[in-house]
C-alpha cells in the first residue's frame, strides 16, 4: 500500500488562535510534528494541508511540503480529503496539527493493521488516560470500546462514568489523534452527511459512528499531550525537553 500523511493546521482554532505555528523549543508546533512523522517506516511522502499563507511560508522555510485548501472546512478530515483529492495513496494518515509529542513508531504502529486485515476503513491510536485531570478536560477526547476493540462513542466529557468506583480504579482512554483511512473510506466520509454527535461534541469521528461505520482503536503506550491551550503548551515544553527523541532531530 502506498502510505501518505497529512498534517491538517490552520491558524484559527478557537481555544488556541495560532497555535500551529507556537513556538516549543525554539521551533514552530507544526515543524515538530511534520519532521517526526517523516521519520516514520510505513510513511511513503508527508504533506501539511493548511488555508493559511503563513502556515505554508513557515513549512516551506523548513522544508515541508505544502497542500492548500479551502478555508471552509470545519472537519480535519474534510481538509485532508480535499488535499489528496489529486495525489496517489491507497492510505492516508491524519496526524493533528496539534500532537507535537508525536512519535514515529506511533504512525507505524497505526498503519499495521491494515496489513492484516482488508476490511479496515479508519484506525485511531488510544491511550489510557492516567492523570484525572485529563479525564475531567474538555479538550481531552475521552473513547470507550467494545470487546473487539471498536469505539462504540467519544465524548469530550468524563467517559465512562466513575458512579461505581474511583478514577484509579476505571479503565479510561482517549483519543490519540493519528488517523489513518483507506482512501475510499475518506472520500466516503466527505461525503456522508454531517451528524448531530459530531457537531455537538466537534469530534470527526462521530460522523462515521453515526452513520454505523466502524473506527477500530488501536492501543499506544507511547505518553502524549495535545496542545489546547497556552498551559498545554507550557507543559508539552518540559516534557518534551526531558525526551531526546522529541526535542533533537
Amino acid at each position: 500500500m502506498k502510505t501518505i500523511a497529512v498534517i491538517p493546521a490552520r491558524m484559527g482554532s478557537s481555544r488556541f488562535p495560532g497555535k500551529p505555528v507556537a513556538k516549543i523549543l525554539g521551533r514552530p508546533m507544526i515543524e515538530h510534528i511534520y519532521k517526526r512523522v517523516a521519520m516514520s517506516q510505513s510513511i511513503d511522502a508527508t504533506y501539511i494541508a493548511t488555508c493559511d499563507e503563513e502556515i505554508r511560508e513557515i513549512a516551506e522555510g523548513f522544508g515541508a511540503k505544502v497542500i492548500m485548501t479551502a478555508d471552509t472546512h470545519e472537519r480535519a478530515s474534510d481538509r485532508v480529503a480535499e488535499a489528496v483529492a489529486n495525489l496517489d495513496a491507497d492510505l492516508i494518515v491524519m496526524v493533528q496539527g496539534d500532537e507535537p509529542m508525536t512519535h514515529p513508531d506511533m504512525v507505524d504502529t497505526a498503519v499495521a493493521p491494515f496489513k492484516h486485515d482488508p476490511s479496515l476503513g479508519c484506525v485511531n491510536l488510544v491511550k489510557k488516560i492516567d492523570h484525572e485531570a485529563d479525564y475531567l478536560d474538555v479538550n481531552t477526547i475521552k473513547v470507550v470500546m467494545d470487546q473487539k476493540g471498536n469505539a462504540l462513542y467519544m465524548s469530550r466529557r468524563p467517559i465512562p462514568t466513575l458512579a461505581k468506583s474511583g478514577f484509579a480504579d476505571t479503565a479510561a482512554y482517549k483519543q490519540v489523534c493519528i488517523i489513518p483511512f483507506r482512501r475510499d473510506l475518506l472520500f466516503q466520509y466527505t461525503r456522508l452527511t454531517p451528524t448531530p454527535l459530531e457537531q455537538l461534541e466537534s469530534i470527526d469521528m462521530l460522523r462515521l459512528l453515526e452513520h454505523g461505520l466502524p473506527v477500530r482503536m488501536v492501543h499506544t503506550e507511547y505518553n502524549t499531550q495535545a496542545v489546547d491551550t497556552t498551559a498545554d503548551l507550557q507543559r508539552v515544553e518540559k516534557l518534551m525537553a526531558s525526551d531526546p527523541l522529541l526535542s533533537h532531530y
